[in-house]
């Protein structure tokens, strides 16, 4: 079967995701037949290597032997079954393992099925608290370029204007605080100042402060020192605001720790994961809190006390056995200490990098890579050029407008990564930086994403 007949079948019934769908006129899609390792393969054999980790969730490479065995064992058993009033071992299994991995005091796992889903469980339940406790509070903070998900609620808290702008009459309230402008301890302290003058002008109104640790990622991937999350989890004690954690992007490892927060030594009040907690293989979410927010809706049955939140999958056997086998590989394999190899030979590629002409800016946050370009028109769609160079040589990535980042599996071998940074360094290169319309030279570019 050929790339162009799936194609061409697919654009005949599809509606695909963060896609201007006419760009597929001229633009072919890539069908993928298979996964092996960090490779995709089309129909036609051709491989390219996912430096993307497929939208950040896979962790161990695709079609990965040991979680593919024990999904199969599961199927074997239980497929699905409600959680309200049921229960089942994997899932029992994976949140005793998730307590234990997480930061003290979080002590109780809601599940869902997927990222901004688990946001909207996190806000929902700190607003229910405080209305537990007799407190009105109906708004929340989130940082200036944030981004935590696409449903309403998650929307509502985010500040990429690209996602959020058409729908702001039909959004929850929401106030920003400007995020850290580098990695240095100054310029974190300098905006710590900024967000507590918000609380003590309109701290009695905010029920918590929302951050993607570390990392922002949609936003831009921008990156900060951990002192701001240190300073700004004391700030919600004194204030009694709560403290949410979006790990969905940073956490399994990504920021070189196991969950982003270790690196601030801060527990939150709410832990959101997701992405990488299958390994990439099944949609699952999990919302650690406290025994404290646990407690506030405890009592006797009372519909308006009592958190009546459900989704239909909620945790599906088949999801927590990947889940579990996800964990297995951390324990046996020792992944964090390893990837500290991986870590060190990025931060040596990304140096090639900081002289060159059109790079603003080069950072890193643990596996996390990311060259920023500057100097071209925004309609030049000069991140949709550098893809499709990349491409051309056989690597996926996926640039947020003029930011470049790699995040790829932790199965990638050194000189994979090599072969990563040096398709993204030629396809800088092949920028036509004579006339600065961010014009790529090799037009015949086969695919994209």
């Amino acid at each position: 079967m050929k790339n162009s007949e799936i194609a061409a079948r697919d654009l005949s019934v599809l509606w695909h995701p963060c896609t201007q769908m006419k760009d597929h006129e001229t633009i072919p899609l890539t069908p993928v037949a298979k996964g092996e390792g960090i490779y995709l393969y089309d129909f036609e054999g051709n491989r390219i290597i996912d430096a993307i980790s497929s939208w950040w969730v896979n962790l161990f490479g695709h079609c990965n032997p040991y979680i593919n065995q024990k999904i199969k064992e599961q199927l074997e058993s239980l497929e699905h079954v409600i959680l309200a009033g049921f229960t089942h071992e994997g899932i029992i299994r994976l949140s005793e393992r998730l307590v234990k991995l997480s930061p003290e005091g979080l002590t109780r796992c809601f599940y869902a099925d997927n990222g901004s889903s688990a946001i909207e469980v996190a806000l929902k339940m700190s607003y229910h608290f405080h209305r537990n406790r007799g407190d009105e509070r109906p708004l929340f903070v989130s940082l200036s370029d944030s981004y935590h998900g696409e449903t309403l609620g998650a929307l509502s808290i985010g500040d990429v204007a690209l996602y959020k702008e058409t729908y702001e009459p039909i959004l929850i309230r929401s106030i920003q605080t400007p995020s850290p402008a580098d990695q240095s301890v100054e310029a974190a302290l300098e905006v710590v100042d900024v967000f507590e003058r918000l609380l003590q002008e309109r701290g009695d109104e905010i029920s918590a402060l929302i951050v993607e640790p570390l990392v922002q990622g949609a936003g831009g991937m921008k990156m900060y020192h951990p002192i701001f999350l240190t300073e700004t989890k004391k700030l919600c004690e004194r204030y009694g605001i709560h403290f949410i954690a979006d790990e969905i992007l940073v956490g399994f490892g990504r920021t070189g720790s196991m969950f982003a927060c270790e690196q601030a030594s801060i527990a939150p009040d709410f832990l959101v994961l997701s992405k990488g907690l299958t390994g990439g293989y099944l949609p699952l979410s999990v919302v650690l809190t406290t025994e404290n927010v646990y407690g506030s809706f405890y009592c006797e049955y009372n519909p308006i006390r009592s958190f009546l939140h459900s989704h239909s999958y909620t945790g599906n056997a088949l999801a927590c056995a990947a889940a579990n086998a996800t964990l297995d590989i951390f324990e046996s394999e020792n992944v964090i200490e390893k990837n500290r190899q991986t870590i060190a030979f990025i931060a040596d590629e990304l140096k090639r990098f900081k002289t060159m002409k059109h790079v603003k800016e080069v950072r890193q946050c643990g596996m996390i890579a990311v060259i920023e370009l500057h100097g071209f028109d925004p309609s030049r769609r000069i991140g949709l050029q550098i893809h499709r160079a990349c491409m051309e040589q056989g690597v996926l990535i996926r640039p947020l407008g003029s930011v470049i980042y790699v995040m790829t599996p932790y199965v990638i071998t050194l000189e994979e990564l090599q072969t990563v940074f040096t398709a993204i360094e030629k396809a800088i290169l092949s920028i036509d930086v004579q006339t600065g319309l961010g014009v790529i030279k090799h037009q015949n570019a086969a695919t994209s994403l």
